[in-house]
């Protein structure tokens, strides 16, 4: 939960999820509509899905026990290089290095690293100066908990991307940034990503006794395994979905834009009501259905679970 969102907005979610999901065998053994439920509105939600079949592949593959080394840990749904490091590291003390946004930080600070990490060859040097620093002692394995955490908290707590606080750096005096004066100079990235934008129109269809019609998102892709309102490229493309005699029942009602990390989707809401009984003349290939006691618990996207919640996005 914790990769890419800060730990104000994770508290809530976290809490919810171990009570529903106490161990590994409730999670493995839980639906994803479940997962995704919890999910609904903390985003990236690859990372519940990945979560979800992680949980799965442990059960099934290695009997319900966390494979204990970085190596393996790779192999599973969702953990990179670092995350696998750091379970490894903290939870079983094995000597690896992590390298997470925090970390290379504090690293390309500390050693004066101004190769751009853009480039893979400088990431996979500054892979190998953090080995070179891992404790190195007989009791190593013991030190590494320590160690990782020490490292992840002394760059989200004190060698802050702006206005770091140099002055109470604990590694300050072995620190070639701070001596040069330029912390902020580190670390060296070129390339940025862009920001895109996409337009989407939403098919809200909605009977008077509250049933929905709900698509399950495919995965991977923009919501991946989400209930969602029927999503289309152009209003034209919706308009044609729909048989002749519910288009002259058609509204639209106000575009708003949702913002993702590196684009911007303009959603485009159109709403159609239909009595109970003008239910049965919509057949659509994908999704179905809900009623009005099941898609609140359904996980879907926050706006649009915000739009159908309380009719405006």
């Amino acid at each position: 939960m914790l990769q890419q969102t800060q730990v104000v907005t994770v508290l809530a979610y976290f809490a919810r999820f171990v009570t529903r999901f106490p161990d590994l065998n409730a999670l493995a053994a839980a639906s994803l509509d479940d997962v995704l439920g919890l999910w609904s509105g903390l985003g990236y939600y690859s990372r519940a899905r990945n979560l979800h079949q992680c949980a799965q592949r442990i059960k099934m593959d290695h009997g319900g026990r966390f494979p204990s080394t970085a190596q393996a840990l790779e192999l599973l749904p969702g953990i990179g290089r670092s995350t696998a490091a750091a379970i490894a590291s903290i939870c079983f003390g094995e000597r690896v290095a992590i390298l997470d946004a925090n970390v290379k930080r504090v690293l390309t600070r500390v050693l004066g690293f101004d190769a751009d990490l853009a480039l893979d060859g400088n990431v996979r040097a500054l892979w190998d100066a953090a080995a070179q620093l891992l404790p190195s002692d007989p009791e190593a394995a013991v030190h590494m908990p320590r160690y990782t955490q020490g490292m992840m908290d002394l760059g989200a707590t004190v060698c802050l991307p702006k206005k770091p606080e140099c002055p109470t750096c604990p590694v300050r005096d072995g620190c070639a940034a701070a001596h040069a004066g330029d912390p902020q100079k580190y670390p060296v990235r070129t390339r940025t990503l862009k920001r895109s934008s996409q337009s989407l129109w939403l098919l809200w269809i909605q009977s008077t006794d509250g049933h929905v019609w709900l698509d399950q998102r495919p995965a991977p892709g923009i919501w991946g395994g989400l209930h969602c309102l029927p999503l289309f490229d152009s209003e034209d493309a919706l308009v044609q979905s729909l048989p002749a005699h519910c288009r002259i029942e058609l509204r639209p009602l106000t575009v708003f834009t949702h913002v993702l990390t590196h684009k911007d989707l303009h959603l485009h809401p159109w709403q159609l009501k239909l009595s109970n009984q003008s239910m049965q003349t919509i057949v659509r290939n994908t999704g179905k259905w809900q009623s009005a006691d099941v898609w609140p618990h359904l996980g879907m996207p926050a706006p649009i679970r915000k739009l159908l919640q309380h009719g405006v996005p």
